[in-house]
This record gives structure tokens, C-alpha cells and sequence, in this order.
């Protein structure tokens, strides 16, 4: 499974799990991170999402990652789903 369809994959469940939950969310625009949009778009913009979705997570590398990205005033944040579980 090629990696790149892997993460659109992971990012459009977690943008339709948080519209369940009532938040408007959807995939940001990819431009291989380049300009530091988050994966997920919400209604709350205070928060930068980096979504992950891979066997083995490295939250440290994930966490400075998003908090790279994140622009001021915005809170860095990781949400993962293992591969093959809830």
C-alpha cells in the first residue's frame, strides 16, 4: 500500500470521525507539508491536526512535527489510529 494513499486515506476517516462528533472538518490542502497546513481542517482553529496513521507511531518525531507546523497561537496536535484497529 503505497504510504501517501495510506495518510489520505487515515486523514479523510479522522475529517469524517470529527464531523460525527459535530465539528465541521476536512482535509487540508497537501503540498507535502511545505507550508505548514495541518491535515485536518476544523471549526476550531486554534488547533494545527497531524494525523497519523502507521503500525508503529513516534510520538516525539509526530509532536515536533506538528508543533513546527503549527502557526502562532495554534496548539499542535496528534491524532493516530494503529493500522487494523479501532
Amino acid at each position: 500500500m503505497n504510504s501517501r494513499d495510506k495518510g489520505k486515506r487515515g486523514e479523510l476517516e479522522l475529517a469524517k470521525r470529527l464531523r460525527e462528533y459535530g465539528y465541521e472538518a476536512r482535509r487540508g490542502e497537501q503540498f507535502s507539508g511545505a507550508n505548514g497546513d495541518p491535515d485536518i481542517v476544523t471549526n476550531m482553529p486554534h488547533l494545527h491536526i497531524e494525523c497519523k496513521r502507521v503500525e508503529k507511531l513516534n510520538l516525539y518525531d509526530a509532536m515536533a512535527q506538528s508543533h513546527f507546523d503549527a502557526r502562532d497561537g495554534e496548539i499542535p496536535v496528534v491524532m493516530h489510529r494503529k493500522n487494523h484497529c479501532d
